[in-house]
């Protein structure tokens, strides 16, 4: 019996197998990736002065990249319009999991 005949099938399942069973931390469902694991507190962020004045802070927030929450940092913006407010994002957990609403402007 040819060694390589037996062994490459055998390590082409059990990659698959360990992949599958490694990386089940999300799952997308009517256009929502959902993520298992709840996301970290916000961070404390040091808000520096407004570069100018008619800017707004959009605070930080968790980002899921695939694997683990990665914080991406708040910034000045200046409003699309007059009167503008900036609803943040945030995570809303469902009996599937967590997902992300973007923040926008109203």
């Amino acid at each position: 019996m040819n060694f390589n005949r037996f062994w490459q099938p055998l390590a082409a399942v059990m990659l698959v197998t360990g992949t599958l069973a490694t990386s089940p931390a999300c799952a997308v469902s009517r256009g929502r990736l959902y993520v298992r694991v709840g996301p970290p507190r916000p961070v404390a962020e040091v808000i520096a002065v407004s570069p100018s004045p008619g800017y707004v802070w959009v605070p930080g927030y968790h980002r899921w990249d695939g694997g683990a929450y990665v914080w991406v940092a708040g910034a000045w913006m200046r409003p699309p319009r007059p009167r503008a407010v900036w609803v943040p994002g945030r995570w809303v957990q469902e009996r599937r999991g967590w997902y992300f609403v973007e923040g926008r402007w109203r």
